[in-house]
């Protein structure tokens, strides 16, 4: 025992050896830099912001919970939905979903509620008599900030995503939350001057029927192909690979025509079954390189149905930056003494959280169902409160 021990100092020492001789320069940067930048001022306001703001995440949260499970109680019970299966694939999922869904509302409460006891307590006054600008003042909460919106934006872009697919699966299977698994007369472009129909196509047996496939050259129509009934390989290494039985296939020249046919036979189209049946939703369940590569896909075969996919993208990204926008709002707010404390400026502040989500979903829904440009639709919440946040800004204390 005792030469174990011996040994694994030795390799201890070793490492620290290696460590401070190839990342010796970065322990150094880091004293250097952290007299220079963070200040204690800053860590203390930067503790209690991300303090406050998990804080009410949990507790917004744990009643969110409540509800829902009281809603929800029945349907687990009629389906027999299992312990593991609620905990673990629902609300697990559930809850990041949630609370990064409403994650301005969240930024804004945090920033009202301590910057309000900070004023109650005069500490505002007493930095601001030190010599402390109000923009100095508001560093700490936009370091604050940087991480805040690089973590909604990781959650929303890479983690909740596969998190939703789990979830949908759980509605769909224990509360009877139908999900649509068929399509009807789907036409696409599968390649240049390629254009695939099917008569009706169902997702549950990756099965479709009346299956044609025309490719023209010049705007003429050189080869079309027929099959009875079309099957994708899901178990293929590879995508886009498909079975047709009881396929025809003219080829046309000329005047002259060309007919082959046979009974079955493995082809590469370029489609997937996620490209032929749309269910509500469905764009939350793509990462944003995903979501990115499948508009590119979509646009070039020229389909109408993007815009969703579109605003979802851009969602992401503009929901992300909404912490600076609103941190900057309610620090303005709430960081002057006021008689009858923090009431009113926190009633503000949640009217216009939910104003700015109430934006979002306007402008999305135009953006869907109204020809508005999918981008603007998703940055317009952002833009409106920007010229808010800078009038506050403009009657702050300083």
């Amino acid at each position: 025992m005792e030469y174990r021990k011996i040994r694994r100092r030795r390799r201890l020492l070793k490492l620290g050896r290696w460590m401070q001789k190839h990342f010796g320069w970065l322990g150094r940067l880091l004293k250097k830099l952290k007299p220079t930048f963070i200040k204690r001022l800053d860590w203390y306001i930067i503790k209690k912001f991300i303090g406050t703001y998990f804080f009410s995440i949990i507790l917004i949260i744990s009643i969110a919970i409540v509800f829902d499970v009281n809603e929800h109680l029945a349907k687990f019970t009629q389906y027999h939905a299992p312990l593991k299966a609620i905990v673990f694939d629902y609300y697990a999922n559930f809850i990041p979903y949630f609370a990064n869904l409403f994650s301005p509302l969240f930024v804004f409460i945090s920033v009202i509620f301590f910057t309000s006891k900070l004023a109650g307590n005069s500490e505002i006054i007493a930095m601001l008599a030190a010599g402390v600008s109000f923009k100095r003042l508001m560093r700490p909460y936009m370091m604050s900030c940087v991480f805040i919106s690089l973590l909604s934006y990781y959650l929303s872009a890479y983690v909740i995503p596969h998190g939703t697919i789990i979830r949908q699966n759980f509605e769909t299977t224990y509360k009877n939350k139908k999900k649509n698994t068929a399509a009807d007369n789907v036409q696409l472009q599968v390649g240049q001057g390629v254009i695939a129909y099917i008569q009706h196509y169902d997702n549950t047996s990756k099965k479709g029927y009346g299956f044609s496939l025309d490719k023209f050259e010049n705007k003429k129509l050189v080869s079309h192909m027929t099959a009875t009934d079309i099957q994708y390989d899901t178990i293929s290494d590879t995508k886009y690979k498909w079975k047709v039985r009881n396929w025809k296939i003219r080829q046309l020249k000329g005047l002259r025509e060309h007919i082959t046919s046979g009974a079955q036979r493995d082809t590469v189209i370029i489609m997937e079954p996620a490209d032929l049946v749309y269910s509500k939703g469905q764009q939350e369940t793509f990462t944003s390189p995903e979501l990115y590569d499948y508009i590119s896909k979509q646009i070039d075969r020229g389909s109408s149905n993007v815009v969703q996919y579109q605003v979802e993208y851009h969602k992401r990204i503009a929901a992300s930056f909404a912490s600076f926008i609103l941190t900057i709002i309610g620090l303005s707010l709430s960081s002057r003494k006021r008689k009858g404390g923090m009431g009113l400026y926190l009633g503000i502040g949640l009217a216009l959280s939910f104003t700015y989500i109430m934006l979002q979903t306007i402008s999305s829904t135009f953006a869907i169902n109204a020809s508005f440009p999918p981008m603007l639709a998703a940055w317009t919440p952002n833009i409106i409160f920007a010229f808010v946040a800078y009038f506050c800004y403009r009657h702050a204390p300083n």
